[in-house]
This record gives structure tokens, C-alpha cells and sequence, in this order.
């Protein structure tokens, strides 16, 4: 996982996703202190490759090349 050139943008890899596709908002994987964030909201990442939290709007999103769950 890595800041892109975006700011408050996050990369994630598949494995940064939780087992429904997505991830919380604030988040250590974002460099945030969870104590003085605002509300923790659950951000579905896989369904669009991406989302943005309502709160801070930081968007996380999948780093290209990467796939979440079983393709056929």
C-alpha cells in the first residue's frame, strides 16, 4: 500500500481488503489516528476499483493490476 501523487489518496493491494471488498475510514492504512478522526464509515472498494469516504474525503482505491475475489 502507498500514497499516490493525489493527496488523500491511498493505493491498495487485494490483500488490504477486508473479506467484503472494502475497507474503514479512518485508517491506519491511511496514516490516521483512529481516536481523532471522525466516525467510522465502511467504504466499498471493490465493487468500483475505488471510493471516497463522506467524511474526509480521502479516496482509497485498488493500485492497478489488482483483482478482488475469484475471476472465471
Amino acid at each position: 500500500m502507498s500514497t499516490t501523487g493525489t493527496k488523500g489518496a491511498i493505493e491498495l493491494l487485494a490483500k488490504d481488503l477486508n473479506a467484503q471488498g472494502g475497507v474503514y475510514c479512518p485508517s491506519a492504512k491511511a496514516d490516521m489516528k483512529l481516536w481523532s478522526g471522525h466516525p467510522r464509515v465502511y467504504l466499498d472498494v471493490a465493487g468500483r476499483g475505488e471510493a471516497k469516504c463522506p467524511y474526509c474525503g480521502t479516496v482509497y482505491k485498488l493500485k492497478e493490476g489488482e483483482h478482488f475475489g475469484a475471476g472465471h
